[in-house]
């Protein structure tokens, strides 16, 4: 498919239905973790990735040998999604996917202020400025107004905002070194790859690994593996060579929507006037974080 300058029909329907896969994802964690331990499980999820991924470009005729200047780079974007992935899945194993999806999901915002300072031709504007105290006044209600929205764990919902600036470290580490010159396939194999040992090997450290698994805890690693972290993130990588950065990321608002939506409809988990707020306010700060610098 040639690139094309604005989103489609296509590109809508394809990136709506990734927001709906990213919450999706979100409800499968929080079950698997009554299954697996968390840091196991995501462990066991980067190593499943890392061989479908390998295998992949291996079929693809892709090269999977380290280029010139990335190993530094390339290990510590695999530390930095280790940490990423730590954060998240033990925050779903304390927290609601209500409350943790409107954190986590706030990335861009942190994304945006560290890139101000650390990415050329970046900056701030008026625009994005006010949708960056809009999302932050969304968190801290988030934080601050504990009732409605499930187990409300204050260290749940630091943990996810830690993952959502984590995962925005990880974004810079792919946009501001070496790595940028390596296809986005190669990236997320330096983040499954590096990651996978280091959860595998700190996964002791948090408690057993087995938490009376059954058949839907092993299926629910299984669709992590398949449709989230290979098929799904290849999917969007995809995306990305189709359609404008900038648009593609406009609809990142729809995740902590969708998110919610899943935690209140799949698992029954409240949702009061304080989360509805703070959705509210992250959504809105996202769109304004996200609109086109018009010229």
């Amino acid at each position: 498919m040639p690139p094309k300058s604005r989103i489609d029909a296509f590109g809508a329907i394809s990136l709506t239905g990734f927001a709906v896969l990213l919450a999706f994802n979100q409800v499968v964690i929080k079950v698997v973790n009554e299954g697996l331990q968390p840091i196991f499980f995501a462990g066991l999820r980067s190593l499943g990735g890392a061989l479908v991924i390998f295998v992949w470009m291996k079929m693809r005729g892709m090269s999977t040998s380290i280029a010139p200047g990335t190993l530094r780079p390339g290990l510590w974007i695999g530390v930095i999604f280790a940490v990423e992935f730590v954060c998240l899945f033990m925050a779903l194993d304390l927290t609601s996917v209500t409350r943790t999806s409107v954190i986590f999901y706030t990335m861009p915002m942190w994304l945006a202020l560290a890139a101000h300072f650390l990415i050329p031709g970046e900056r701030l504007t008026a625009t994005k400025s006010a949708g960056l105290g809009l999302a932050f006044v969304g968190v801290v209600i988030a934080i601050v107004m504990r009732g409605g929205g499930g187990e409300a764990s204050l260290l749940g919902d630091a943990l996810a905002l830690l993952a959502a600036i984590a995962w925005a470290g990880i974004a810079l580490c792919a946009r501001a070194t070496t790595l940028r010159e390596v296809r986005p396939e190669m990236q997320l194999l330096w983040q499954l790859a590096v990651s996978a040992p280091l959860l595998l090997l700190a996964a002791p450290l948090f408690g057993e690994l087995l938490r009376d698994p059954q058949l839907i805890h092993w299926a629910g690693l299984g669709f992590q593996i398949i449709a989230i972290v290979s098929a799904g993130f290849l999917f969007w990588l995809w995306l990305l060579t189709i359609y404008p950065a900038s648009s593609v990321a406009a609809f990142s608002f729809l995740a902590p929507v969708f998110g919610v939506v899943m935690g209140w409809l799949l698992l029954g988990e409240e949702v009061g006037p304080g989360l509805i707020v703070a959705l509210v306010c992250v959504c809105a700060g996202l769109i304004l974080i996200n609109r086109p610098v018009r010229g």
